[in-house]
């Protein structure tokens, strides 16, 4: 019996350094080598999101007061790339006007991890539901469009995500 005990601990002592060998060498190559999502699908045109859609919106730092934000990502469709310097445009019915107001309407470009970020006016229900809407429309991929529903018309923010099928 004595001789059992130090031929586990042995064991177990080799074992475990075997198997945190393991872990650090697949930490490592996993910094070398960074994991990509594969078949990612490209994101559909939403009925209803070209509604009042005006072509070449101006980028803009705020559309209006501000005081809600429109938040989002782009990535290329296939391995989910991020997308930087991709222009977004966006609109809705807020509190300082409809959604067809030229005032109403704005753009803005992703950052390097293709993130994009826009204040606006408050969105207030159109047509029974709080939305907004928001297009790629530059050329480099196909054109979408989108038209996300707030959870709630008191909410401050309101997310949407591209991803986008080079043409």
């Amino acid at each position: 019996m004595t001789n059992e005990q130090p031929a586990r601990r042995k064991f177990l002592a080799v074992t475990g350094v075997a198997a945190t060998g393991v872990v650090a060498a697949t930490s490592i190559a996993g910094i070398f080598t960074p994991a990509r999502a594969q078949n990612v699908a490209p994101t559909r045109t939403m009925r209803g999101g070209a509604n009042n859609y005006r072509p070449d919106a101006p980028i803009v730092d705020r559309i209006g007061g501000g005081g809600f934000w429109m938040t989002g990502t782009v990535r290329r469709a296939g391995d989910g790339t991020p997308l930087a310097g991709q222009r977004i445009q966006i609109w809705a019915h807020t509190t300082e006007g409809h959604e067809r107001d030229p005032h109403s309407h704005g753009a803005t470009l992703t950052d390097e991890n293709g993130e994009f970020r826009l204040e606006m006016p408050q969105i207030v229900p159109a047509f029974g539901q709080a939305h907004g809407h928001l297009a790629y429309d530059s050329g480099d991929f196909e054109t979408v469009f989108l038209r996300p529903v707030m959870s709630s018309a008191k909410d401050t923010s309101l997310s949407a995500h591209f991803v986008l099928q080079p043409v």
